[in-house]
């Protein structure tokens, strides 16, 4: 794996974020829809935990954002061509001690449909569904849960 640093995201680092979100292939063709216009604001970066993951020419690699009121990993997003090279792996890694350090006993997480089996290999546990929310999200949704030791 290349070399990466798992920093707090800043203000400046919206507009980067955004490309990610915009630009994952995860989410062409039937889940278009979910990021379509989708924009990861400077404000949302100060409000919640947002940490990104660069490499050495701090090129954004994937990102995460932690919200502990309630306790939810909002977002995760890697880049296409950093997808299984152990970043998204590390991110998790990073975003459940960031919840301990907050004194937080769990995480949900509302899933991508494709990325459960991610999240299930990492520990985290299904625990029900969403239902879909027209008009950006018509498909239901893995709901998850890492309890933290």
């Amino acid at each position: 794996m290349r070399s990466l640093t798992i920093r707090r995201a800043a203000a400046r680092d919206a507009d980067r974020l955004t490309s990610l979100v915009q630009g994952s292939g995860a989410y062409r063709g039937a889940y278009a829809s979910m990021v379509s216009g989708y924009r990861v604001t400077a404000e949302y970066v100060t409000r919640h935990r947002v940490f990104t993951a660069v490499d050495a020419a701090d090129r954004a690699l994937g990102f995460y954002s932690l919200v502990l009121e309630p306790p939810e990993l909002d977002l995760m997003f890697v880049a296409d061509g950093a997808r299984g090279s152990g970043v998204g792996r590390l991110l998790v890694e990073h975003m459940l001690d960031q919840a301990q350090e907050a004194g937080l006993g769990e995480v949900r997480v509302v899933s991508h449909p494709p990325a459960e089996r991610f999240y299930r290999r990492l520990g985290a546990e299904r625990v029900g569904t969403v239902a879909p929310s027209p008009p950006k999200v018509t498909w239901e949704r893995p709901e998850l849960r890492f309890v933290l030791a």
